[in-house]
Parts: structure tokens; C-alpha cells; sequence
């Protein structure tokens, strides 16, 4: 689209020439006495509104019907101008859409077409009211009988909004990312619908929505490393969180009996499609539940997730995913000894793993270990081998190790596997789910443990939060936990192959300074 007005920077005009001319545009407004950042304005209709407006109206002559009587004040970004002389058609875009304008010589004030003429190009704000008409070609119109600046944009628009074809600049300037792509405004108008909905779901039963710590003491609730800081004031050294499961489990000891917080956890881990250090986790607690209640209430989300989206099946990472539930259960004892050859008792010792067990199953399949590959890490590698291509459409897997799960309850009959399940689409996880360990010295006991990992070099094991276990000895109920990647749903009901896709601002390398 053209923008006559404008100095264009493909016909002589480098960037800081542009933005020069455009700030002598605004100093030259101002000595007209224009303000180009007017603090007031008015605006009574969104520019979906036009469209609905006109929808009863005939086709016109490219002018407004005399029997037009539908008045409409739209305020958006200009995001394109047409100059024919003494007309100019425009389009102005707001959340809701874009709708055309049609400034006419002789229906405006002198002044005002002049504005429109030589003072205002693409990119800047203007609020137009006017009658709603419809041009002979059927295109829902406004036809401007008064217009306002309301800010001057000194900054080109994405060239021809077609949108920004530079991956990195679209995460860097996820602004212009926006007003270039319509796509890119889908994805995150749904991520907005994907977190209202967890909320009225959960809210219709009852959960308690609450507010946990961000900087903390010491980690916990999850295997990862944290980000250090240090608060000043107390002269401690800080971490941020990486989970918010011990805080609500304390509050689940304290009575409320549902509870839930969505919030940002930070993980010091690598960057990739999936991975971001910051992103958004949903955990849930309820009293007197288990990881069979999670699990019927996980379907239940992701299904009004889907709905709330406009979506029964989606396109993922090269799978067609349907979302309508029941979704498929896998038990990990059983698929482990299909796809390995091997019972899964090999490579479990008690509570924990058997080294040799391990090492053995990882070299006869071909699954890299080195000396100092970690058992949970080798573990989670044979799995993602030889499991995870089982996991395509929505499926739950069940039964999980107790080396790698030390916050779960025992399964029955066993001291080597937990009531946990996580659940996958597309070779991806979706949650994580828990019957809650709810026997202090049990849980005393495989902290205990992780630290001995620690101290042996495995940097993701989990930490003895000594004030968590005390609350536990004040007497847990039993309950049942999920912790839901608002991120990864997001992804998967978006159809979007990178986290960077559905994160407004991911994380970056900086970016070189001139």
C-alpha cells in the first residue's frame, strides 16, 4: 500500500533521515498551533462496529446514501492511505479490525483535508467520526465529517504490513510483530481465552485462586536449576522460584481445601522450541483427590480450552491432534517392557535406580551415557527413545519411577513407583500430575536422598525444604496436584512450533549495539 505523503526511505531516505523529517513534521504542527499528542479524545464505536452498521445498508456510489442516518466516532492506527486527489480512502486499525475512511475534499473543513493531505501518514493515530455507507464495490465505510490527530508516529510500519520476515526482529519488536500480523494478534488473543477459561473452570469448582512467593530462600517443588539474585536490603542471597508446588501445598495443610495460582516460574535452563527460562505454569491442589481426579479434571480443561479456542483437532508438529476426550491411558510399566524388552524392575532399586540396571539397558538400545550422565537424565533419555513416538495423540502415562518423583505418593504394593502421570500430545508434555505424598517422614526421607544426588554432582535434584516438611508433620490430607504448561497448551492449541511463538516477550540474546 502507498503512502504518498511520506517520505520513503527506498527513494533517498535512510532511517534517521526519516525520523528527522518526521520530527520536523511535528515541530511544524505545533507552530500551527496542532497538537500532535492531544491528551483528550473521543471515541464512541469500535471499527468492528462499522462493518455491523453497514451490514443493512445498499451498496452505495462511492458516497454516502441521503437516507444514511448511522453516525459513528472510530479512533485506530492508520494503516493505509490512498491519495486520488480530491479524495483519499484510509484504513484505521483497532483490536477489533480495520475499517475504511473516506476523507472527501468538499464535505471537509479546509484545514481538516490538509491535515490528512500533507501532515499525516501511515502509522499515526487519528480519531474520524462520520456517517457509515457502504462504496459501490460493498466495503463498509466511514465517510469523515470531522478527524483529530492523536499521535505522530516517528518510526516506519513493517514494510507493506505484510508482516516482519525476520524470525528474531518478530520476538525483538513483537510490537510491530502485532500491527504487521494478524496471526501473530490471533495467537495471543487466544492465550488470553486459554487462561480466562482454566480460571472459570477452576473457579466452578470451587478452587481458591492465591498468590505465592516469587524470590525465595531456596528452590523446591521441581527438578531444575534455579536463578540466583541477592536482596540488598536483607543481605541474603535470593533464588527465583522454579515451581509454586510447596507454598500451596502449605496452604492446602492450612485449609483451603482447593487452590490454584497461574504464574510465571524460571527455570536456568537451555533455550530451544520448547524450553523458555521464564514461562507460565497453572498448579492445582485439592484436598482428598488423587492423580485420577487430576486427570479427569486435566481432560475437562484442555476440552473448554479447545472450545473456548474455536477447535476439536489440530495440526501439530506434523500430528493431527484430537482434543475430545477421554484421551488414551498408557501405563509405564507395561510400555517399558514392550519397547525396551526389559521389565522395568531392572533399572528401579527401592526407591531408587539401579546404575548398572541402567547402563546396561542404555547401551543394548543404543541410548547415549556418559560416566557422569545422571540415572534421572539416562532414565528420561530411554523413555524419549523408545516411549515418547507412542505419544501422539492426547495420552496419559502412568506410574512413574520414586527416584524421579520424590514429592508423589508410593503406588500400592511397591516402593519403586509413584501414583504420577503426565500427559502428552505430539511427543510433547502437556502436565504433570500428582497423588500427593502426604507422609512427612517418607517425604523427609527422599529429600534427604535428592540432596545425596546433589552433592554428587546432579544439579537439577531437588532441595530439603526443612520448613515444608515441618508443615507436612503438622498433618497433610491426601490430595491430588497438576502442574499444566500454559505455554505448551497454548502451543499445541494454536498449532504454533515455537514457545517464542506464544510468549509476548521470550527470552533473547541481546542484541549488538552499534
Amino acid at each position: 500500500m502507498s503512502d504518498p505523503a511520506a517520505p520513503n526511505p527506498a527513494e533517498g531516505h535512510g532511517l534517521d533521515e526519516l525520523i528527522a523529517l518526521k520530527k520536523a513534521k511535528i515541530v511544524e504542527l505545533r507552530s500551527r498551533g496542532i497538537d500532535p499528542f492531544p491528551a483528550r479524545t473521543t471515541r464512541q464505536n469500535d471499527c468492528a462496529q462499522v462493518g455491523k452498521l453497514a451490514a443493512t445498508l445498499a451498496a452505495g456510489e462511492g458516497a454516502p446514501s441521503p437516507h444514511t442516518t448511522e453516525k459513528v466516532s472510530i479512533a485506530g492506527r492508520l494503516v493505509e492511505l490512498r491519495d486520488m486527489g480530491k479524495s483519499i480512502f484510509g484504513r484505521l486499525a483497532d483490536l477489533s479490525g480495520r475499517s475504511q475512511v473516506y476523507f472527501k475534499k468538499d464535505a471537509l473543513p479546509e484545514a481538516a483535508f490538509a491535515l490528512i493531505k500533507k501532515d499525516v501518514h501511515v502509522g499515526d493515530f487519528l480519531s474520524v467520526s462520520g456517517a457509515v455507507f457502504r462504496t459501490k464495490t460493498g466495503e463498509p465505510t466511514v465517510a469523515v465529517e470531522s478527524v483529530t490527530l492523536l499521535a505522530k508516529a516517528l518510526r516506519p510500519m513493517p514494510e507493506k504490513w505484510h508482516g516482519l520476515s525476520d524470525v528474531d526482529l518478530r520476538y525483538r519488536r513483537r510490537h510491530l510483530d502485532l500491527i504487521a500480523t494478524p496471526e501473530t494478534r490471533d495467537v495471543f488473543l487466544k492465550r488470553a481465552k486459554i487462561i480466562s477459561t482454566i480460571r472459570r473452570v477452576l473457579d466452578a469448582r470451587g478452587y481458591v485462586e492465591v498468590e505465592t512467593p516469587v524470590l525465595l530462600a531456596q528452590a523446591g517443588g521441581a527438578s531444575a536449576r534455579p536463578f540466583h539474585t541477592r536482596h540488598n536490603a536483607l543481605g541474603q542471597d535470593m533464588v527465583l522460584r522454579i515451581a509454586t508446588e510447596l507454598y500451596l501445598k502449605k496452604l492446602v495443610i492450612g485449609g483451603l481445601d482447593r487452590v490454584y495460582e497461574i504464574g510465571r516460574v524460571f527455570r536456568n535452563e537451555g533455550i530451544d522450541t520448547r524450553h523458555n527460562p521464564e514461562f507460565t505454569m497453572l498448579e492445582a491442589y485439592e484436598a482428598y483427590s488423587d492423580y485420577e481426579g487430576m486427570a479427569a479434571l486435566f481432560e475437562t480443561l484442555l476440552a473448554e480450552c479447545a472450545d473456548a479456542c474455536g477447535v476439536s483437532e489440530v495440526e501439530w508438529r506434523g500430528v493431527k491432534v484430537n482434543l475430545k476426550p477421554p484421551f488414551r491411558r498408557l501405563y509405564l510399566p507395561e510400555v517399558w517392557k514392550e519397547r525396551t524388552g526389559e521389565p522395568i524392575e531392572n533399572v528401579l532399586e527401592g526407591k531408587g535406580f539401579n546404575r548398572a540396571g541402567l547402563l546396561k539397558l542404555a547401551e543394548k538400545l543404543g541410548v547415549h551415557a556418559g560416566e557422569k550422565t545422571p540415572s534421572a537424565k539416562l532414565f528420561d533419555r530411554i523413555v524419549e527413545s523408545k516411549i515418547e513416538e507412542l505419544l501422539q495423540q492426547p495420552t496419559f502415562l502412568f506410574d512413574h519411577p520414586t527416584a524421579i518423583t520424590p514429592l508423589a505418593k508410593l503406588k500400592s504394593g511397591t516402593e519403586s513407583l509413584v501414583e504420577r502421570f503426565e500427559c502428552f500430545a505430539a511427543g510433547a508434555e502437556m502436565c504433570n500430575a500428582y497423588s500427593e505424598l502426604n507422609d512427612s517422614q517418607d517425604q523427609r526421607d527422599r529429600l534427604s536422598e535428592q540432596m545425596k544426588q546433589k552433592a554428587a554432582g546432579d544439579a537439577e535434584a531437588d532441595l530439603l525444604d526443612e520448613d515444608f516438611v515441618q508443615a507436612m508433620e503438622s498433618g497433610m490430607p491426601p490430595m491430588g496436584g497438576i502442574g499444566v504448561g500454559i505455554d505448551r497448551v497454548t502451543m499445541l492449541l494454536t498449532g504454533s512450533d515455537s514457545i517464542r511463538d506464544v510468549i509476548l516477550f521470550p527470552t533473547l540474546k541481546h542484541e549488538p549495539r552499534p
